[in-house]
């Protein structure tokens, strides 16, 4: 086993789009662990919008990461030593570790996969916080109902995909908003979604809304914010639902957002807007953990990753985050994987 643990760390707050070097490789020494702690190998880094906000000063749910910390992010690794009974060296577990190679962590900080259900990198996906977030988003804060037409944006992405398959679920009309036509192929072809924009090559947003939407939208789970966003809004129907998971449009904004110019369609239309974050649920996760295991059991919610190999790769893996390279969830083979 290595004695030198790799890290990634943030050296600078970017300025707009993150750059190459605003990041930096580091070592530290491999730590032993104590009583009820474990050595975690990991296998794959989970990158994610999220955490361009933690590389801002901005007020946010969680703290922002100094300069020089070591990068946040959500793994799934191998025990590799064990000094707790309830961990056994050799079993798969997920949590939130950073950018690194190795984490010593306490045993009751992680949760035990079982390897035989799906794919272990499935649960910083599907079976993890971007399922949990589709899960809880789309039934508890949009509260989606069958016959609602569902509008989502970053459709193809880890979290819009299973929104977009749990809402066909639950006999939802379904519309994808994504940034290319082979993501707008996928959506509509192998998930089933009952329309999908190509916004990137769309002429107009509103008109081509209004074809895919001719009896309005009552629900909209927003990935992206700006400009599709407030075009979306303009279609929503009374007593409309949104549910605000993210805003990606506006990670790497250097300047204030104009002013929203969307008030009277929310006042108009009488319409709930509340942003979420996963862990408001967090005594309910095992809930979600079961229905999405057993959808994903069934086939009836498929799944994509898009995985990049090597620690010293995450940055520039991050970096395209922002403009769409990735297609499904993005992850970091950071280490073997011995169930593949």
């Amino acid at each position: 086993m290595a004695t030198q643990n790799q890290q990634i760390c943030m050296v600078a707050r970017p300025q707009g789009l993150p750059k190459l070097t605003d990041f930096k490789a580091a070592t530290a020494p491999m730590t032993v662990p104590g009583e009820g702690e474990v050595l975690v190998r990991t296998i794959y880094l989970s990158l994610d919008p999220y955490m361009r906000g933690r590389m801002s000063e901005a007020k946010s749910y969680v703290s922002a990461t100094g300069i020089g910390d070591m990068m946040p992010g959500g793994v799934v690794g191998e025990v590799a030593v064990s000094n707790t009974a309830g961990l056994a060296v050799g079993d798969f577990v997920e949590g939130y570790l950073g950018w690194q190679t190795h984490a010593t962590v306490k045993a009751d900080h992680l949760r035990k996969i079982d390897p035989t259900l799906a794919p272990i990198s499935t649960a910083v996906g599907v079976l993890g916080m971007p399922g949990l977030t589709a899960y809880f988003g789309l039934l508890e804060v949009a509260s989606a109902k069958a016959g609602d037409t569902v509008v989502v944006t970053a459709a193809a992405g880890a979290v819009g995909a299973v929104v977009g398959q749990i809402a066909k679920l639950k006999d939802c009309r379904v519309v994808g908003i994504a940034g290319s036509d082979e993501k707008v192929d996928y959506i509509t072809g192998e998930l089933r979604f009952d329309a999908g924009i190509n916004y990137k090559t769309t002429d107009d947003l509103d008109v081509a809304l209004r074809a895919a939407c001719p009896d309005g939208i009552d629900v909209h789970f927003d990935n992206v914010g700006g400009p599709i966003a407030d075009a979306i809004m303009r279609r929503l129907n009374p007593f409309a639902r949104v549910a605000i998971c993210g805003v990606i449009s506006q990670y790497n904004a250097t300047a204030d957002e104009p002013a929203p110019h969307i008030y009277r369609h929310i006042l108009v239309n009488r319409v709930r807007v509340q942003g979420f974050i996963v862990f408001d649920f967090a005594a309910r996760h095992a809930e979600a953990y079961a229905a999405l295991g057993q959808w994903v059991s069934n086939g009836d919610i498929k799944h994509k990753e898009h995985i990049v190999v090597g620690l010293e790769n995450a940055p520039q893996a991050f970096m395209g985050l922002f403009d769409g390279q990735n297609f499904g969830k993005l992850l970091v083979r950071v280490g073997d994987d011995p169930t593949r």
